[in-house]
């Protein structure tokens, strides 16, 4: 069966709520998902890099703070040059989610980010697959597929409002979307290495 390792970073709960929907579409997907979350900038890594070494694939994710991945999801990152050495993650598929208050918050860059490290790896960067709303971003409600109009990867917005609030019900839906495109993309890729 396809696995997906979902490392992320949550540090007021909406980027946790995400990963979580997420693991539905990977689940949708008939793969299984397995959530790591990263609570600190300076833990023991192993487990996370394990966790995705063992993996057909990994969906990295990280709230935007201040135009980047956070301080804690960086820790990962960098933690994860052990791995980088012996090209451990290489031909790998990846993809990478972000959630941030704003509908910019240079969200975009966050995502660059988290591409970039999969690069570093020589890993196989799927994006989001959802085309961009062709309405105005006035008249996108919150039930909109892709409402934020990312194509890197995955983009939510949360408001400060709860994690069972915010991000809306379209974001959640994005994102099992997004989730079960991984998988499915996971799954013909190994298929194929495998014949």
């Amino acid at each position: 069966m396809t696995t997906v390792a979902i490392v992320y970073h949550s540090g007021y709960g909406h980027t946790h709520a995400v990963a979580e929907s997420i693991a539905e579409g990977v689940r949708a997907a008939g793969a299984t998902p397995t959530l790591i979350r990263i609570e600190s900038a300076v833990q023991d890594f192993q487990p996370a890099l394990d966790a995705v070494t063992a993996a057909d694939a990994v969906i990295f994710g990280s709230p935007t703070y201040m135009g980047d991945v956070s301080a804690a999801f960086r820790g990962f990152a960098e933690a994860s040059a052990k791995v980088w050495f012996t090209q451990g993650w290489k031909d790998k598929i990846a993809a990478g989610f972000t959630n941030s208050q704003s509908f910019s918050g240079d969200k975009l860059h966050a995502l660059q980010t988290l591409a970039v490290l999969a690069a570093q790896h020589s890993m196989i960067w799927v994006n989001q697959g959802e085309a961009i709303p062709t309405v105005p971003a006035a008249e996108r409600g919150p039930d909109t597929i892709n409402r934020v109009g990312a194509s890197t990867g995955l983009m939510t917005q949360a408001d400060n409002a709860a994690p069972d609030v915010a991000p809306p019900a379209g974001d959640h839906e994005t994102a099992r979307r997004f989730g079960k495109r991984v998988a499915d993309a996971a799954r013909r890729w190994t298929a194929g290495a495998k014949a």
